[in-house]
């Protein structure tokens, strides 16, 4: 079903075949997930959005009781495409919580944000857009009802396509950053664990690592 907004086509619970196999020739995949709250096995993944390095979005919509989605799961298991998030744990969680993706190949925005911005305490995807970018972004719709049957709203398209068309700029940009400060390599073990702390969200282990 397509929608108003240009170059962005709404889904329901998976990729369609040739939107598959368009993003399997992507170099990189900007990823963002709105889910009914933040608690993993209690509030249900909602939407997940993507957009690749050409600019191309799309939204799946699950549906309630929807638990795979193979397409996405072969997509972002691909270990030949990096998958770009801001603060991958929550959305890995969510893809495996109630998917079964085990996502490969993360590069997380916000955990390289603190390796690079160490001049600064802001990380959020506001802030991080503004700094690199110069673009302002709408956040008024973080918090809604992703879950309802009732059609999105232009308010909440908007703020999902927000969440993941800058992200592959933004990625490009804390990279030189990161190289430049020597830390990249640190990022990249940084992102690998990702997917460990995910787990432990999912079977509500909290501050695993603290004393």
């Amino acid at each position: 079903m397509a929608i108003e907004n240009k170059n962005i086509e709404l889904i329901y619970n998976d990729l369609t075949t040739d939107l598959f196999k368009l993003y399997k020739k992507s170099t990189y995949l900007a990823i963002d997930t709105e889910a009914m709250g933040l608690i993993h096995g209690r509030d249900r993944l909602c939407l997940v959005q993507i957009c690749n390095e050409f600019g191309i979005t799309s939204f799946i919509k699950i549906e309630l009781n929807t638990s795979s989605s193979p397409h996405l799961k072969d997509l972002l298991e691909d270990e030949r495409i990096t998958k770009i998030f801001h603060y991958a744990r929550f959305d890995v969680a969510a893809l495996k919580c109630n998917l079964g993706i085990n996502t490969s190949n993360i590069f997380c925005t916000k955990i390289a944000s603190k390796l690079a911005r160490t001049y600064t305490n802001k990380h959020g995807l506001k802030d991080l857009i503004n700094e690199l970018l110069g673009i302002e972004l709408d956040k008024s719709s973080q918090s809604s009802d992703w879950g309802s049957n009732d059609d999105l709203t232009k308010d909440q398209l908007d703020y999902a396509a927000n969440d993941v068309r800058y992200l592959i700029d933004a990625m490009h940009k804390l990279k030189v950053i990161l190289e430049r400060e020597n830390r990249y390599d640190l990022a990249k073990k940084c992102f690998k664990t990702v997917s460990v702390h995910a787990d432990l969200d999912i079977l509500k282990f909290s501050n695993i690592f603290d004393h």
